[in-house]
């Protein structure tokens, strides 16, 4: 599971406008064209408003319905989950504990600087 953007899963939706003619449709159905929607990179300190957090999460983690997170990576290793989120009260969960379609923003890239809002939403990518 990774983020995505709001605008890229818009796009994704939107549908395709029917093909206007016979071998246009079978060609579409031969060689469908599926949207990609890319991957948000998030650097590992970045500060993140988590919003519409589940009743579940929020009782596991005692936390409110929003919380302001902090990225992080909980282990190095390859080939493993190790994107993570880390609220105020030092509770971490993996991003892959978070529902798809969650409301994230990103409030700074790191520490020091300041981000223009972006909005992420949580998106299972194929591997």
């Amino acid at each position: 599971m990774g983020l995505a953007s709001h605008a890229d899963l818009q796009a994704k939706l939107t549908p395709e406008p029917a093909p206007k003619t016979f071998w246009s449709a079978v060609k579409t159905f031969f060689l469908p064209t599926e949207k990609i929607v890319p991957a948000v990179c998030i650097p590992p300190g970045a500060s993140l408003l988590l919003m519409d957090i589940s009743d579940e999460l929020r009782d596991e983690m005692q936390v409110g319905r929003v919380e302001e997170v902090t990225f992080t990576q909980i282990s190095a290793a390859a080939n493993s989950y190790r994107d993570a989120v880390r609220f105020q009260n030092g509770r971490e969960v993996l991003l892959q504990r978070l529902k798809e379609g969650q409301r994230i923003r990103v409030l700074a890239l790191s520490a020091n600087t300041e981000a223009e809002y972006i909005t992420a939403t949580p998106r299972v990518f194929p591997r």
